[in-house]
C-alpha cells in the first residue's frame, strides 16, 4: 500500500485572500501548494495509482532542479476511492486546510464535478488537467476549469474514424451501462452512422467479469469491427473471451482501455488491439518520453512506465510551464490568468496545449496506437477527429 502524502501547511491568516486562497504563498521562498483527488484504493485504483506516480515523479524531478523560480512545488494527492461524496471532503481539506492554490492532476468526471460548487464557485480555486471530463464543462467555458486531454467524446469520434478508415461497414459497440459510457457510445454511433456504417450496441453491466454471452452476441452479429467503451479490466476480459471463442474481429478502444494492466491481463490476446491515446506510448523512442521514464525510475522505483502515468506527467509538466510564466505572487488568481495567457504549451509527450479566455480545453488531438509484439506502438502522429 502506498503512503499517501497528506501535508498540513502552516498558514498565516493575514495572507489569506477573500476567496480563501493564500495570496503570495511562500513569496519569501515557501512552497507552492497544489493538490488532487485520486482513487488510490478500490477498484479504480489501477488507474489512480499510476496517475499519482506520474504527477509525483514530475514534481520530484522539478524540485530536484530548483522548482519554480527557486520555490519547491508541494503536490498533495488524497485518496477519494472514486466516490463523489468523499471527493467533496477531500476538496475541503485541500482548500481549507492545506491552502492549495490549484487542483492539478485530479481524476474522474463525476467525482470532480461534485466539487465545482465549493472549489470553483465558492473559493475560485482553478482545476487543471482532470483525467476525465465532459463537453458540458467547456462549452461554454467554466471559470477556473481547464482541460489538458481530449474529451472522451472526441476520443470516440477518433476511434470510430479509425475503424472507418480501415474499411469497417458493420460495427458493434460494446460498452458499460452507466451514463458516461452510454454518452460516449452514442457519439461513436452517430459518427459511424454519419459515414453509412451499420451499428449495433451490446450493453454490459459495469464490473462484469464473464464476457462469454456478450462475445457470443458479437459473433452472431457477423460484425466486421468492434468498438470497446470499457474500463481496462473489462477490455482485457473481452479480449480474452474473444480469443477463447476464436472470434477474430478488429477491435478498437479509447484511452481508458489501454495501459500495462491490459497487457498483463490479456497477454497475447491483446495483440493487434487498436486504441486512441492521449500521449505517445510510454515505450516510445523519444527524448521527452525517455526523460519521463528516467524520472519514474528514480522517484517511483518499481513503477512501470504506463499510459496513465505518462498522461499525468505530461499534464504536470504543462502546468509547471504555466507557473514558471508568472512574474510575481503565485495565487489562484494569478495561476488562472497565466493559464489563459500561456500561449502554446509543448511537453513533447502529449499534444501541444493552447488555452484562451474563450477556450478552456487545451487540445482535441489523440494518437493512434496498436499492440505489436506485446507492446503499444504509435501509428502516425497526433491527429484531431474530423
Amino acid at each position: 500500500m502506498r503512503k499517501i502524502l497528506l501535508t498540513v501547511g502552516v498558514v498565516l491568516a493575514a495572507t489569506l485572500t477573500a476567496c480563501g486562497t493564500q495570496a503570495g504563498n511562500g513569496d519569501a521562498g515557501g512552497s507552492i501548494k497544489l493538490g488532487a483527488w485520486l482513487p488510490l484504493s478500490g477498484p479504480q485504483a489501477s488507474g489512480g495509482l499510476p496517475q499519482e506516480a506520474g504527477t509525483q515523479a514530475f514534481f520530484d524531478q522539478l524540485n530536484a532542479t530548483g522548482g519554480i523560480h527557486g520555490r519547491p512545488v508541494e503536490w498533495t494527492p488524497v485518496d477519494n476511492a472514486f466516490d463523489p461524496q468523499q471527493t467533496i471532503q477531500v476538496a475541503r481539506q485541500l482548500v481549507s486546510r492545506d491552502r492549495v492554490v490549484a487542483i492539478v492532476g485530479a481524476n474522474g468526471t463525476a467525482t470532480t464535478e461534485a466539487t465545482f460548487p465549493f472549489v470553483l464557485e465558492q473559493n475560485e480555486i482553478p482545476i487543471f488537467g482532470t483525467y476525465g471530463g465532459s463537453t458540458s464543462w467547456y462549452d461554454p467555458p467554466r471559470d477556473g476549469l481547464f482541460g489538458s486531454q481530449t474529451l472522451y467524446e472526441n476520443q470516440a469520434r477518433a476511434a470510430a474514424q479509425w475503424a472507418l478508415d480501415e474499411g469497417a461497414k458493420k460495427v458493434t459497440i460494446i460498452r458499460n451501462d452507466p451514463a458516461a459510457f452510454v454518452n460516449v457510445g452514442a457519439v461513436a454511433t452517430a459518427e459511424l452512422e454519419k459515414a453509412g456504417a451499420e451499428v449495433s450496441t451490446v450493453e454490459v453491466k459495469l464490473g462484469t467479469t464473464d464476457y462469454s454471452p456478450f462475445v457470443s452476441q458479437i459473433r452472431s452479429a457477423a460484425t466486421d469491427a468492434v468498438l470497446t467503451i470499457l474500463p481496462i479490466q473489462e477490455a482485457a476480459a473481452y479480449l480474452n473471451e474473444m480469443a477463447l471463442q476464436g472470434v477474430k474481429i478488429p477491435s478498437y478502444g479509447y484511452s481508458p482501455t489501454i495501459g500495462n494492466s491490459l497487457l498483463d491481463l490479456a497477454g497475447a490476446n491483446a495483440e493487434g488491439f487498436r486504441a486512441v491515446s492521449l500521449t505517445l506510448p510510454p515505450t516510445a523512442d523519444n527524448p521527452e518520453v525517455e526523460e519521463y521514464r528516467q524520472a519514474l525510475a528514480k522517484y517511483k522505483p518499481g513503477e512501470k512506465p504506463d499510459f496513465y502515468s505518462l498522461a499525468t506527467y505530461g499534464s504536470a509538466k504543462a502546468f509547471a510551464q504555466i507557473l514558471a510564466s508568472i512574474d510575481g505572487e503565485i495565487t489562484s488568481e494569478s495561476v488562472t490568468d497565466a493559464i489563459i495567457t500561456s500561449g502554446t504549451l509543448d511537453t513533447g509527450v502529449m499534444p501541444p496545449l493552447t488555452f484562451s479566455a474563450d477556450d478552456h480545453l487545451g487540445t482535441d488531438s489523440v494518437v493512434r496506437v496498436q499492440v505489436e509484439g506485446g507492446k503499444f506502438v504509435s501509428i502516425g502522429d497526433f491527429v484531431s477527429p474530423q
